[in-house]
């Protein structure tokens, strides 16, 4: 075999996650008409994302009107058709305003996703408009450390594996007490959000510092809100983060028009990627490099 075709580690290589985030719970139709809502619509949008670059997903169950829905059969229906059409890593929300965490949290243990969003502290969470000079959606997102201990315990217990949601440098502490505790083990997965009202500025030096206080040997990735997402797309791609894109953070491509749909959107980072340098990653290797079970660790789809 020639040096050129030996196979290199997934370690030595310079891969990119790429997480589409394909409908999230505020944004709806009357926003973009593309945001999937039924289970059929997520895993349609869930397989172009995947045959785009993606290698992971991440999803918020929706009743047929757009509104949040909670209910496990739905989140047990999306994960059946999403594993009969791809291996895309499917990632769960379990964030939720004015929710008990164990309803925000049942659709765990009965759809077994891959990996299950966490978010680590709370905060004001709320939209404001300049022209109009009011809020909208102006609430108090509610993450105290009993909540997030009921959430680990349900993702152990499940096999599920933890994504760190930090909205501010302070979430990125609260995960010392919980290492402490044996909640969690390295190395960690985290999600830098920039640019919600109540959290962290969407800058690059803001990026910047919170990857860098990040305990030892974690893996990241970068969640921009709104338009100025790709910079902050580039600048983790130039850090050697990892990337989430879709219409849950961004409806917008770089040159201002609407993405019809999740597949365009990470069409456009997979572009960039390549550009810096960066190769992404296929939901095997993303599985690798994360420490995530080749085949969902319940066995045949649910």
């Amino acid at each position: 075999m020639s040096p050129s075709s030996v196979p290199v580690p997934v370690a030595d290589r310079d891969l990119v996650i790429i997480t589409a985030a394909l409908n999230g719970v505020l944004p709806d139709r009357s926003h973009c008409a593309h945001i999937p809502y039924s289970p059929e619509e997520i895993a349609r949008e869930a397989k172009r994302a995947a045959q785009a670059g993606a290698a992971m997903v991440h999803i918020h169950g929706r009743e047929p009107d757009g509104s949040p829905c909670w209910r496990p059969e739905v989140f047990q229906d999306i994960a059946r058709r999403i594993r009969q059409v791809s291996d895309v890593i499917i990632n769960f929300s379990t964030g939720g305003i004015g929710l008990p965490a164990a309803e925000r949290c049942r659709h765990i243990g009965a759809a077994r996703p891959d990996v299950a969003a966490l978010n680590m502290g709370s905060m004001n969470y709320a939209i404001y408009s300049p022209r109009k000079k009011r809020f909208y959606h102006d609430h108090v997102f509610q993450n105290p450390f009993a909540d997030i201990i009921t959430f680990l315990r349900v993702m152990k217990d499940h096999g599920v594996r933890p994504e760190l949601e930090c909205f501010d440098t302070g979430h990125i502490r609260n995960a010392v007490p919980l290492l402490d505790m044996g909640l969690l083990r390295p190395p960690l997965d985290f999600s830098l959000v920039l640019g919600v009202l109540g959290g962290a500025h969407p800058t690059v030096k803001t990026l910047l510092h919170m990857s860098e206080i990040l305990p030892a040997e974690s893996h990241w990735q970068v969640i921009g809100i709104g338009k100025l997402q790709w910079r902050l797309v580039a600048a983790a791609l130039a850090m050697g983060g990892n990337i989430r894109v879709g219409l849950e953070d961004n409806f917008y491509l770089p040159d201002g028009s609407m993405a019809h749909g999740n597949a365009p959107l990470v069409e456009k980072a997979v572009a960039l990627a390549l550009d810096l340098g960066r190769q992404p990653a296929s939901a095997s290797q993303a599985r690798e490099i994360l420490g995530i079970s080749p085949v969902p660790a319940h066995g045949s789809p649910c």
